[in-house]
Formats: structure tokens, sequence, C-alpha cells
């Protein structure tokens, strides 16, 4: 009777778990769901006037932004077959496949060049940047090998074969050069250790080791000196490299309150560079003003909410440290993002996920999403 009991109880429990698991996951999903729509409309709204100069359009760019979105979704719906166990096994063949495509970036014969970065690889008419796909597969490759990796305590054996992972990929994305990325993957690597419990001295180390490492990096290249020099004075050289910070500011202090209005802004008509891309937030706070940039940075607050509420009740080790670093991944792009464009960072080409343009984020972004879904169904049955 005891034991009846007690069997009772416990089933009563999962049945509450799970039935939580489906709210946080429709309010994850929902998010998801109106950051992507906003994305759908700033890009239109952003981009309309250079599309039209451009290629005679003004629909071009949030046409080709429909058919990621379209990508996106067939990936979500393709990833539901899936079970949990197959994508623990392919992880690692992911995080392969992903880390040789990068690696493609670096020769001539592939990379395709823009504004002086070997990020993207052209087939035919079509280019993507496989940096996005790294970051999905380092995602889960660590969720896969994190959880059954022994003698955590121990930094030789323990910690520093994860720092050498970890430095295959980041001297790649250097060599890009892409030093925005490379932080961003560091830090999303090193919360992922804390959660799995490895030292946190070892982890505080690594982090201190990234000042001076940092400093050197930051000297070695001119561009990089140049842009934390703006950053402290952009007014130093107005038509120069502080233009597009200058530009980013004027978008955003026009806004005020309320917004000069949807599809009424004035910066788009080509004073702000990268306007539906990088520097699209700053688009946002002009036409939607400051409640309309209060109201995108909740959502993204409220997306890490529900993540840590989901993980927090995943039972499955792997599918917890997904969640955890998939949404590390997408705030730490996103307080970048909207810190560069209001001038509190320097100049990073790091994209504003699910909101600005550039489809390889934006498949990958829901791609990783429709994963979540995935592995909180598979908790569920």
């Amino acid at each position: 009777m005891l034991d009846g009991g007690c069997s009772n109880k416990n089933m009563t429990a999962i049945r509450m778990i799970d039935k939580a698991l489906r709210t946080d996951l429709r309010i994850f999903l929902s998010i998801v769901i109106t950051l992507t729509l906003i994305g759908l409309v700033f890009v239109y709204s952003a981009s309309s006037v250079f599309a039209m100069e451009t290629f005679g359009s003004s629909f071009y760019f949030v046409k080709k932004h429909l058919i990621g979105i379209a990508i996106g979704l067939a990936g979500i719906i393709t990833l539901q077959f899936f079970s949990r166990e197959t994508i623990k096994l392919i992880a690692p063949l992911l995080f392969l496949g992903a880390l040789i495509l990068t690696a493609c970036t670096l020769v001539p014969a592939f990379a395709y060049r823009v504004h002086g970065s070997s990020r993207w690889i052209r087939f035919f008419h079509f280019t993507f940047q496989p940096s996005e796909l790294l970051k999905m597969g380092l995602i889960l490759f660590l969720a896969a090998y994190l959880p059954h990796k022994k003698r955590r305590s121990s930094f030789v054996y323990g910690y520093l074969p994860i720092l050498c992972i970890i430095l295959i990929p980041s001297l790649i994305l250097l060599r890009q050069p892409d030093f925005g990325l490379t932080i961003t993957l560091f830090f999303t690597t090193l919360l992922l250790l804390f959660v799995s419990q490895f030292e946190i001295k070892h982890i505080l180390l690594t982090l201190l080791s990234f000042i001076p490492i940092g400093t050197l990096l930051i000297l070695m290249r001119p561009y990089r000196l140049k842009r934390v020099l703006t950053f402290f004075n952009p007014w130093h050289d107005p038509q120069g490299s502080g233009f597009q910070v200058i530009q980013s500011l004027i978008a955003i202090g026009s806004g005020g309150f309320w917004g000069v209005g949807i599809a009424q802004s004035k910066q788009k008509f080509f004073y702000l560079p990268m306007q539906h891309t990088d520097f699209i937030f700053a688009i946002i706070a002009e036409e939607a003003g400051f409640i309309g940039a209060f109201i995108l940075i909740s959502l993204y607050l409220a997306l890490l909410y529900s993540a840590i509420k989901i993980a927090q009740q995943l039972r499955d080790q792997f599918s917890q440290l997904v969640v955890i670093g998939f949404t590390t991944l997408v705030n730490l792009q996103a307080v970048i993002n909207i810190c560069v464009a209001s001038g509190l960072l320097p100049t990073k080409g790091i994209a504003l996920p699910f909101v600005s343009y550039g489809n390889t984020a934006l498949v990958c972004n829901l791609w990783m999403v429709g994963g979540i879904m995935l592995l909180v169904r598979a908790e569920i049955k």
C-alpha cells in the first residue's frame, strides 16, 4: 500500500512537471514567433529604401527573409521526426561537419569576402555563413560530451581537453576574422562548464587569462584597436570610423518615447549603414521609440526566463545543456548587438537574433528552436 501510494505521488508529480513544461514551451515558442514577426516588419522597413535603390524592389530583402523563415519552419517540422538519442549520436558529426565548412572560408576557392571578412561560402548564386552552423554544432556536441566527462576536478584531464576543443573553432573564427563570435562562443562554453559542475577556480582562471589574451588580439589588428578608440570617442572621426555609431545614436535619439512611426525612419535613407542587419535595433528605436526598444529587450529577457524554467524541469542533462547553451548564445548576441547600436560597446558584426536580416543565422536559430521542441516532447513522453 505504501509503495502504491508513493508511486501515485510520483506519477502525479511527473504529470504536474509535464503540464508545466508544455506551458513553458508554449510561452517560449510564442516569444520566438513574436520576435520573428517583429524582424519581418522591421527588415522590410529598414531595407526598403536600399532595396529599391539597389535592386529595383522594396521587397527584395523581405522576400529573402521569408524564404529563410520557410526553411527554418521546414527544419523545425523535420526535426520532430528524430529522437533525442539520435541527436545525441550525431552531435559530434554535426560539429565536425560545421567545423570543416567553417574552415573552408579560409580557402580562397570557397571563400566569399564581405567588408574585408571571409565568413561566407558561395555556392553558385547561394551564399551562407557556416559559422552559424558551427554555433549550433558546438552547443550540441558539448551538451552530449560534458555529462559523460570524468575527472571534472582535474585541470589537465578534465578541464584542459574542453579548452582544446573550443580552441580549434576559435582559431578559425579569429582568422576570418570574427572576434565577436569567438567571444560569444567562449563565454557560452564557460557557462556550460559551470552548469556541468566543473571546477569554478578553473573557469575563473580562464576568464582572467582572457584579459591579456583579448588585449593582445586587439593590439595585433589595427582595425580592432581603431574600433576601441572610436568607441571611447566616435566624434574624433565623425565622417570615418565614428560615422556608423554616430548615425545609430542619431536614429535612437530621434525616436524619443513613442517613435517616429513604422516605416517613417529618416536614417534608413543612406545615413545609417547596415540598417537592416547589424544596426536594425537603431531603426526599431527610431520608428518605435523607447517603448518599442523596451518591449524588444523585454522579449529577450522573457525568452531567457522561460528557457531557464524549461531547463530546470528537464530531467535529461543533454536536453538541459542544449536549452541553456542556445538561449545563452541568443541573449549574449542580443546584448552585444544592442550595446553596439547604443554606443556601449565597440562595433562588432553580430546580428540581432530572429530580428536582423541574415538567413543563415535565422535558419539556424529556428532549427535550434525545433531542437528544443524535440527535447521537451521527448521529456514529456
